[in-house]
C-alpha cells in the first residue's frame, strides 16, 4: 500500500486511535480499585476529623476507621431507623438532600472518643462556586457539637476556601443546635458584631460571606431533618427499627470487621 495515499493515512489513524483507546482502557481498568480506594478513605479520614480524630504518621485511615466507628445505620425525618440493606457510607448525600424531607435516607455514624460516643451525621449544600460539605459530631446529648469538618469543590482560596481551616471549623465546638425552649436554631453564621441573641452563632469568615452564608443554610437544611432523632438522643430513647424490619446493622459496616471501601460525599463522584 502507499504509504503517501490518503488510505494509507485513515487507515492508520483508525488503528492508532484504537490501540491507543483499548492501553487507555485497559489502564484505568487496572487503576479504578485504588482510586476508589483513595475516595473511600479520603471520606472516612473526613467522617473521623469531625469527631476530632486523625491517623498519625503511617497509620492507615481504614483501620482507624474500623476501630472508631462502632456503628452505623440509617433513619429517617421521624427519627426512626430504616429498614435498607444499603451501606449508609455508600448513601449519596447530594441526591438524598434533593429528595423530600420525609423520603431521605439520613446516616448517622456513632464513633467511639476519649470523650464518649459521638454521633456523627453529615451536611451538604451550596457555596459561591459549588458544593460545599461536611460531618457534625455530636454529643450523646443530640444537642451539642463536640467537632465539625468541611470541605469545598472551589471555593476561592484564602476566601470562602478558609471553611475547610480549623481556625474556623473549631468555632462549632460546644456549640447547642436547640435553644432552651427546645427550638430547633442551628447555628447562625455572622459577621463580627452582627451576633445573634438567643442561639449559637459563629463568626464568618472574612472575605468569603456567600461561602459563610451558604454554610448556615447547608447547617440548617442538613441537620433540621435530624431533629427526631436528636430529640430521641436527649430523652435517652435508643433508635427504633421500622416495623417489618430487622435489627442487623447494614452487612460490611460492623465496626472492626469493617472493610467497606463505599463512597460518599466527593464531589466528582456525584
Amino acid at each position: 500500500m502507499n504509504r503517501n495515499s490518503n488510505t494509507y493515512t485513515i487507515i492508520y489513524s483508525i488503528v492508532l486511535v484504537a490501540v491507543v483507546g483499548v492501553a487507555l482502557s485497559v489502564v484505568y481498568q487496572a487503576l479504578r480499585p485504588k482510586q476508589l480506594e483513595n475516595i473511600a478513605n479520603d471520606t472516612k479520614k473526613q467522617i473521623l476529623m469531625s469527631a476530632r480524630l486523625s491517623p498519625e504518621k503511617g497509620e492507615s485511615v481504614s483501620a482507624l476507621f474500623d476501630h472508631h466507628i462502632v456503628s452505623s445505620y440509617l433513619v429517617d425525618a421521624s427519627g426512626n431507623r430504616v429498614d435498607n440493606t444499603e451501606n449508609p457510607f455508600d448513601i449519596n448525600i447530594a441526591i438524598e438532600f434533593k429528595k423530600p424531607v420525609d423520603e431521605r435516607l439520613l446516616p448517622v455514624f456513632e464513633c467511639s472518643t476519649d470523650n464518649g460516643l459521638k454521633y456523627i451525621v453529615p451536611v451538604y449544600g451550596a457555596g459561591l462556586w459549588g458544593p460545599i460539605w461536611g460531618y457534625i459530631a455530636f454529643d450523646n446529648n443530640g444537642n451539642t457539637i463536640y467537632g465539625a469538618y468541611f470541605s469545598h469543590e472551589g471555593e476561592t482560596p484564602g476566601l470562602g476556601a478558609e471553611i475547610e481551616k480549623p481556625t474556623f471549623q473549631n468555632q462549632f465546638e460546644g456549640k447547642d443546635i436547640f435553644a432552651s425552649n427546645g427550638e430547633f436554631t442551628s447555628i447562625a453564621v455572622v459577621k463580627t458584631g452582627k451576633e445573634p441573641q438567643g442561639k449559637a452563632w459563629v463568626h464568618a469568615v472574612s472575605g468569603g460571606t456567600i461561602t459563610s452564608q451558604g454554610v448556615q443554610k447547608m447547617l440548617y437544611d442538613s441537620l433540621e431533618p435530624y431533629t427526631a432523632f436528636f430529640s430521641n438522643l436527649a430523652d435517652g430513647e435508643s433508635v427504633v427499627l421500622k416495623e417489618g424490619g430487622n435489627d442487623e446493622i447494614p452487612e460490611g459496616f460492623t465496626g472492626e470487621e469493617d472493610t467497606s471501601e463505599g463512597l460518599q460525599l466527593q464531589p466528582q463522584e456525584l
